[in-house]
């Protein structure tokens, strides 16, 4: 989602802006602006698309300033145009701003009321002029800013710069991330630690409802009561360098071929191979008094919550359920005792899981998230964190970072069943030496990459594809089915293999490919005989398998792709590969924008 960088420096701070923008890019965006205060001017640049055409507006009109703002937005309110792109100005104040305002029709139409005049569509245009009317009316800075926030409902981070306090910036944070960088006589803003890396890696996180007041000394932090507070520093460890991609073609192409080593390092933090056992991080609460699980994600996370109920409910045989985060708060689900709520996110921001995740608190559940960034809000507000070890990951459409969560989950579901007494040891062995073989897996189903290319032609030129799978290969026929939508632009759709015959079989045709995920055992003949049936009328199959069942039953497929046979259990980490590489090679023989689809972003901050 959008992405926020403010500098108060000792010098021009326009291209540590800019740069800051372009640690930003991953987080998807379609305009870019900076803003900075010099000789009592606030002076913009803003451009539609890409951040080059940022750039190209600042060489052809230089920007001094040692204080300013920057963003690349992501539209919610308004087309994306120059004259929706962020900052927002008025004759007093400039603003960035993450989220959402819900309620800026009547504030809006308020302050039209008042002689107010709009030149965007949006409703972040909305704070800058209450803002603006509040210091034109003799208020400071932190006086106006502290009137404003209480009446904006929503979710916002902002990054507020004032014509006459050239040595001020003013953050804050409700619903979206926002922290605060550190440096010698420079104070920072950032939506997060990787936009500020070559600046500092001394960061304070800003807690729900705070605001910050930043000068070259420092920075002073209240809370949503207004109250002085302060915000621990925190080395962030993050480096200053721009993660780039090697000898690949585009980023989503390299996290794909890391997924052996990431998951390799983040399964090193659950097993204990030696003794061929599983273990979590220690916790405050007994898993052996958990008696059902809810598991709540978006997207692909919610694919991995699907896998992980399969797991879950056959090691430790306890209820669960899997709700899209979206959704959960609204229907008011039942949230009885001894539950344990589960959480995946790949950002630990993702706006409706971590609204999901305050109301089963709020609800008195145990918590526990799978999540990648260590010092997001989900990480800091779960009972117990379950950390992923993919590192960044850059390409919008999730692969190392499924896999990882896919290993946590299993890593869970193992402990759950050792916990309630439904592992024995020996099976608790036999599980862990399958996990521990996962990476070699993945290594060997990347070595298909090429024969994949190959065949992405016959599936580029469709207007509609089909996954199927049973079991937990159904989520990952749902997930393969979103990786092509994401980033090729073609309708797909996954469905578990037995329904088929229930409606969807009648779109079946010669012009429609079918990707078949079957490994071999318990569920293949199940799985053969629906292709069988799609087969009979006309369907192309690609059928996905290890040599067994290839042997079985490929002949009569247009392509095959063979994969090493492996356990069921990890067979879903292996088999995301082929889905993976299918999608990516499909989208670049179509020539679409692989690691930044249209309309998409990283890390949706909004509901």
């Amino acid at each position: 989602m959008c992405g926020i960088v403010g500098i108060i420096g000792g010098g021009d701070v326009v291209d540590s802006l800019v740069d800051g923008l372009r640690r930003l890019e991953y987080r998807g965006y379609d305009s870019a602006g900076v803003c900075t205060v010099h000789d009592g001017v606030l002076d913009r640049r803003r451009a539609e698309g890409k951040l080059a055409n940022l750039i190209r507006e600042v060489r052809d009109a230089p920007l001094p300033g040692a204080t300013g703002i920057a963003h690349t937005r992501w539209a919610t309110h308004g087309a994306p145009t120059t004259a929706n792109a962020h900052p927002h100005a008025t004759g007093e104040v400039a603003l960035v701003h993450n989220g959402i305002i819900e309620n800026f029709k009547p504030l809006r139409d308020a302050l039209i009321a008042r002689g107010r005049e709009f030149h965007s569509q949006t409703d972040s245009e909305v704070v800058a002029h209450l803002v603006s009317e509040r210091i034109e009316a003799g208020d400071s800075p932190q006086d106006a800013v502290k009137a404003v926030l209480p009446q904006l409902h929503g979710a916002f981070a902002l990054a507020i710069l004032f014509r006459q306090f050239p040595d001020l910036l003013i953050g804050a944070r409700l619903g979206s991330p926002l922290v605060v960088g550190y440096g010698d006589g420079e104070t920072y803003l950032g939506s997060d630690a990787l936009a500020l890396a070559p600046l500092t890696q001394r960061i304070s996180y800003l807690e729900e409802g705070d605001w910050v007041v930043l000068t070259r000394e420092g920075a002073q932090v209240f809370d949503k009561d207004n109250h002085p507070v302060e915000r621990p520093i925190t080395i962030s460890g993050v480096t200053g360098a721009l993660i780039d991609k090697g000898n690949h073609r585009h980023f989503m192409l390299k996290e794909i071929y890391e997924q052996p080593v990431v998951v390799a390092q983040t399964l090193r933090s659950y097993l204990r191979p030696v003794e061929e056992k599983v273990a979590l991080p220690d916790m405050d609460f007994d898993l052996s008094s958990v008696e059902r699980v809810a598991i709540v994600a978006c997207g692909t996370a919610s694919y991995v919550g699907m896998i992980g109920k399969y797991w879950i409910e056959k090691f430790a045989r306890l209820p669960v359920e899997v709700d899209v985060a979206s959704e959960f708060r609204y229907r008011d689900p039942v949230l009885l005792p001894n539950t344990l709520g589960v959480v995946v996110s790949q950002s630990g921001e993702t706006a409706d899981t971590l609204a999901a995740l305050r109301h089963m608190k709020a609800n008195g559940v145990t918590t526990a998230g799978i999540i990648n960034v260590p010092t997001s809000s989900m990480a800091r507000e779960v009972d117990l964190l379950l950390s992923t070890h993919a590192g960044p990951e850059i390409g919008v459409a999730s692969t190392k970072a499924f896999t990882c969560q896919l290993a946590v989950m299993a890593a869970l579901a193992v402990n759950l069943a050792c916990a309630k007494g439904k592992l024995t040891p020996e099976e608790e062995r036999e599980i862990v030496r399958h996990l521990v073989e996962s990476p070699a897996a993945l290594n060997a189903a990347l070595g298909h990459d090429a024969e994949i290319q190959r065949m992405a032609g016959t599936i580029a030129g469709a207007r509609d594809v089909l996954y199927l799978g049973r079991g937990p290969d159904y989520p990952l026929a749902l997930e393969g089915a979103l990786k092509l939508k994401e980033i090729s632009y073609i309708h797909a759709e996954g469905y578990a293999s037995g329904e088929m015959k229930h409606g969807p079989i009648a779109l079946i045709d010669e012009h429609v490919p079918l990707i078949v995920l079957a490994p071999s055992g318990p569920l293949f003949e199940k799985t053969v005989s629906n292709m069988q049936e799609a087969q009979a009328r006309g369907a192309q199959v690609v059928l996905i398998s290890d040599a067994d069942g290839l042997a079985l039953a490929g002949e009569d497929a247009v392509a095959t792709i063979e994969m090493p046979k492996v356990h069921p259990l990890i067979a879903p980490l292996v088999y995301s590969v082929p889905v993976q590489l299918l999608a990516y090679h499909v989208a670049v023989a179509k020539g679409t924008d692989v690691d930044q689809p249209r309309n998409l972003a990283k890390s949706v901050t909004v509901e």
